[in-house]
C-alpha cells in the first residue's frame, strides 16, 4: 500500500518548473519528526512531487526524516503513461499527513481504494464474517443530515492541538452502527476543482448505544489537522476535520455509513483485548470500554457482561493530551482487575535509550507479557492511530517470539487469518 501526495513549490526558470515524482519508504515517528508540527502517519510508500530547482534539498529533508528514496521519475512520464497526473486529486493525504479519510462511497470501493493507500486503512475482515453487521446504511448521493449536540475539547491547557469529542444526533433517520465501525463526515463547500468536497472517515468514538445510552446518538474524537506547508511554511489546515472541531450546538452534519468490519469486538465476554492506540486512534478504544465497564452499558446489554481482562497502551505527546483521561482513570480504578492502562507520553517520558518513549516503546518494555498474552485463543489485538508505531510493535514481538523459536510475522499471519489481529491505522 502507498500513499500518495503532492509537495510542489513555484518555479522561476524553465529547467526548474520541471516536476519529479520521488518514491519514499521508511517514513516513521521518530525524535527527529517528533519536533515538527504535522505527524508522519506512516511507513510505506510516499510519493511526493518536486519542481527541479528544489531536488537536492528535499533529499535532504527526507533523510532527515528517516526516509529512504527508490525512485525518481519524471511526472511528465507518468502523466502520459495513465493520461493524467496520478498524485493529483484523489481526495487522499499529502505526504506530510494532511489527515484527510478515506473517501469511499460503499465497502467494496473502500477495499479497492485500500490497496492505493488512501490515508485511513484497515484489514480486510474475513470473508464472510459479520454479515448481519450494518453497513453503508446511508451512502453519499444521500447522506444523513443529523445535528451536532456537543462539541467538547478533550485537550487539556498547556496540550498541543485541538482534539474534540462531537456527539450528533441520529434520532432522525435509521442509522445504526457497532463498536469499531467508522462513519463518513461530508464536509460543506467545494474543494480546488469547484467539486462538491468527499466524505471523509472517522472512527465511532461511541458504543452502539450512543453516549446517553439512548441509541439516539453517535459521537466522534476529532482532531483539527494542522501542518507548515513544506513548501511555502504556510500554515494548513484540514478542510473536514476544521469544520467538525469548530461545530456548533445545532449545527447541521452530513453523515454517511456506517463502514468497517474489520475492527469488531468479539462476543466472548470471557475474552482477552490488547488495545494499542496513538492520539485519535483512541476512538474505537473507548467504545470497547465503554462497552465493556460502564455501568449504563451493562445494563443495556445483558447479553454481554464483559468478564475478561483489556489493556490499552495509549501513545500521547503530553500529558494534557490523555484524551479521556478522566474516564479510563475512572475504569482502573474500579475494575482493577479487568483493566490496565499504560501510557507512552513522548515528549515526557524517556525510553531506555535516552530518547523519547513512543507506544513501540511501551511494546518493547512489555513485550513478553503481550506475548504470553497474544497466544491465548481467547486474545484479540487492536491497533489504531499512526502506523508508523506498527514496525517498532512487530520488532519488540518479534525478539518475544523469537526465545521461543517461533518466527513472529509467520504466527502474526496465523492470527489475521483467525480474525484475532486488528488494524485500522492512518
Amino acid at each position: 500500500m502507498y500513499n500518495q501526495g503532492a509537495v510542489e513549490g513555484a518555479a522561476n526558470t524553465e529547467l526548474g518548473s520541471r516536476i519529479f515524482v520521488y518514491e519514499v519508504v521508511g517514513l516513521r515517528q521518530n525524535e527527529e519528526t517528533d519536533k515538527t508540527n504535522y505527524p508522519i502517519r506512516k511507513s510505506g510508500s510516499v510519493f511526493i512531487r518536486v519542481p527541479y530547482n528544489r531536488m537536492n534539498q528535499e533529499m535532504r529533508r527526507v533523510t532527515r526524516l528517516g526516509g529512504k528514496i527508490v525512485s525518481i521519475q519524471p511526472a511528465s512520464a507518468l502523466e502520459q503513461l495513465n493520461g493524467r497526473d496520478p498524485y493529483q486529486n484523489r481526495g487522499t493525504a499529502n505526504s506530510e499527513g494532511n489527515g484527510k479519510a478515506t473517501p469511499a462511497n460503499t465497502e467494496e470501493q473502500l477495499k479497492n481504494k485500500d490497496k492505493k493507500g488512501n490515508t485511513m486503512t484497515q484489514a480486510k475482515a474475513k470473508k464472510g464474517a459479520h454479515a448481519d453487521v450494518p453497513v453503508n446504511i446511508y451512502r453519499p448521493n444521500s447522506p444523513f443530515v443529523g445535528k451536532c449536540i456537543s462539541n467538547e475539547a478533550l485537550v487539556k491547557e498547556g496540550g498541543i492541538g485541538i482534539v474534540q469529542h462531537l456527539k450528533f444526533d441520529i434520532s432522525g433517520g435509521d442509522l445504526k452502527y457497532i463498536e469499531g465501525q467508522s462513519i463518513g463526515i461530508v464536509p460543506p463547500g467545494l474543494d480546488k476543482n469547484g467539486k462538491p468536497e468527499k466524505l471523509r472517515l472517522y472512527s465511532i468514538a461511541s458504543t452502539r448505544h450512543g453516549d446517553d445510552v439512548d441509541d439516539k446518538t453517535v459521537s466522534l474524537c476529532v482532531r483539527q489537522l494542522e501542518y507548515k506547508h513544506p513548501e511555502t511554511n504556510e500554515t494548513v489546515y484540514g478542510v473536514c476535520s476544521t469544520h467538525l472541531c469548530f461545530l456548533k450546538p445545532g449545527d447541521e452534519v452530513k453523515i454517511t455509513g456506517p463502514v468497517g468490519k474489520e475492527m469488531l469486538l468479539p462476543d466472548d465476554p470471557d475474552a482477552k483485548v490488547i488495545m494499542m492506540a496513538t492520539g485519535t486512534g483512541i476512538a474505537p478504544m473507548r467504545a470497547y470500554l465503554w462497552r465493556m465497564f460502564k455501568d449504563a452499558e451493562k445494563a443495556a446489554n445483558p447479553e454481554y457482561q464483559f468478564k475478561g481482562f483489556a489493556w490499552l497502551i495509549f501513545g500521547v505527546p503530553t500529558t494534557p493530551n490523555l484524551l479521556y483521561k478522566e474516564e479510563l482513570e475512572e475504569i482502573q480504578q474500579k475494575y482493577p482487575e479487568n483493566f490496565r492502562l499504560t501510557g507512552a507520553i513522548s515528549r515526557e517520558q524517556k525510553n531506555p535509550q535516552g530518547g523519547r518513549m513512543y507506544i513501540q516503546d511501551r511494546v518493547a518494555e512489555h513485550a513478553d507479557e503481550l506475548w504470553k498474552l497474544i497466544k491465548e485463543e481467547k486474545t484479540h489485538t487492536y491497533i489504531c492511530g499512526l502506523r508508523g508505531m506498527e514496525g517498532g510493535i512487530d520488532e519488540a514481538l518479534t525478539k518475544a517470539a523469537a526465545k521461543e523459536g517461533i518466527t513472529w510475522s509467520d504466527y502474526q499471519k496465523d492470527l489475521k487469518k483467525a480474525g484475532r489481529w486488528h488494524v485500522e491505522t492512518y
